[in-house]
């Protein structure tokens, strides 16, 4: 499998035909695809201080990411602003948690969740997921030993991140991440 690393966007890109969104099984298929991609993964520089990352170009525009993840490393629990995506193990294993409800994207900065609404999974080896524009969880490698490596593709690409605070069933708003901060 061949892959771009993006690092700007140039004007003649502008000028190519559009193409058509992605859909989550789209991005699914694509995530899988390039978690196997052996070559691919092993040439991600892991650091076991922090996340490490390159940048992908996804399909039909949608931004992509591979990701390593140190022992102990995790996301908080975020949004993707709006974005539908998704993401798969490439290496290692990772845990997500997820809420089961479609939360409101805007006029809230904090919300009692019912109970009942939080889901749990393990990723492994190619294991993959998609979800749509209304997903909050958190990710994190949970090995005290080993790093994770991941693929995650969203669309659009992302316009912002909202990141949440939890205290038991009380969800709060902390913080709302823009592109140009993400460096």
């Amino acid at each position: 499998m061949s892959f771009r690393v993006r690092t700007s966007t140039s004007s003649c890109q502008a000028s190519l035909a559009p193409q058509s969104a992605p859909s989550e099984a789209e991005l699914l298929a694509f995530v899988r695809r390039t978690a196997a991609d052996a070559e691919l993964v092993a040439a991600l520089p892991l650091d076991p201080e922090g996340r490490t990352w390159i940048r992908l170009e996804g399909p039909g525009g949608s931004e992509a990411w591979l990701i390593g993840w140190p022992p102990g490393a995790g996301t908080g629990w975020h949004d993707h602003g709006g974005s539908h995506g998704a993401f798969a193990a490439a290496a290692g294993g990772l845990t997500e948690q997820s809420l089961a409800a479609q939360l409101p994207t805007e006029g809230w900065k904090v919300l009692e969740l019912a109970d009942g609404v939080d889901r749990e999974r393990r990723l492994t080896g190619g294991d993959g997921r998609a979800f749509g524009p209304h997903h909050v969880h958190q990710v994190f490698n949970a090995s005290p030993t080993e790093h994770a490596v991941s693929v995650h593709a969203y669309y659009p690409p992302l316009p912002m991140m909202r990141r949440y605070g939890r205290t038991g069933q009380v969800l709060r708003l902390e913080q709302v991440e823009w592109p140009e901060e993400w460096g």
